[in-house]
């Protein structure tokens, strides 16, 4: 009984790794609309998420081709990607050429949704609890916490965003908190290794391999 409940509450994390990544990468433009609250934004994209995810079977499936389609189409005018990658690459970002750094958002962005795109099957009857925002009118940065509740015990997953300003001026998440654990401090550890052995061009050759296994898997 505990091995179910623990195998459980291993699918029901998986399904909110793969909702918090669809929830980064599957916002329409027209929805940061400077005025929306961002725990409004999650409410209301965490309940778009999970309802495409249940009415589309090649999602369900793992279609990473659909996946990918779809980062493409609506990653970077909704996500600070840039950031993220910035944030998870480390002090390196800085020594990367612009050619290296978009290469490093690329592999990270393919690797993120090889990651997650296995996970979207794990989606059934899971609901999104977003709790009160605790933040200021005035606030640039904000948390906001939410939880996945269905099988098992719920699971905690927050986001963190930032106001930007200007054209297409709203709320862009950069982070990600499932189980407690932050997605950009996760792999900063594992580049951080990398840079150190076989600097930036190492990381990236590093990323494409694993890339290209996943890949592999994947087909077979």
């Amino acid at each position: 009984m505990k091995a179910e409940k623990m195998m459980n509450r291993r699918s029901l994390g998986r399904a909110a790794l793969c909702i918090a990544a669809s929830a980064a990468f599957s916002l329409p433009l027209s929805a940061l609309a400077a005025d929306e609250a961002p725990d409004a934004l999650i409410k209301r994209l965490s309940a778009d998420v999970l309802n495409t995810v249940k009415s589309d079977k090649a999602i369900q499936a793992g279609d990473l081709s659909k996946v990918i389609a779809l980062v493409d189409k609506t990653v970077m005018p909704n996500v600070n990607f840039r950031r993220m990658t910035a944030a998870a690459v480390g002090p390196g970002w800085r020594q990367a050429t612009p050619e290296q750094q978009k290469r490093l958002q690329d592999e990270f962005k393919i690797l993120l949704v090889r990651t997650y795109a296995g996970a979207l099957a794990q989606v059934n009857d899971q609901t999104i609890q977003v709790k009160p925002l605790r933040a200021a009118a005035e606030d640039k940065d904000v948390l906001v916490r939410t939880e996945i509740v269905g099988r098992g015990d719920p699971i905690q997953l927050d986001y963190r965003l930032e106001k930007t300003p200007g054209d297409g001026a709203g709320w862009k998440i950069y982070n990600l908190n499932v189980l407690g654990v932050w997605l950009v401090e996760t792999y900063r550890g594992q580049f951080a290794q990398e840079i150190n052995a076989k600097g930036i061009e190492g990381l990236i050759d590093t990323l494409a391999a694993r890339n290209k296994t996943n890949a592999g898997t994947a087909k077979g």
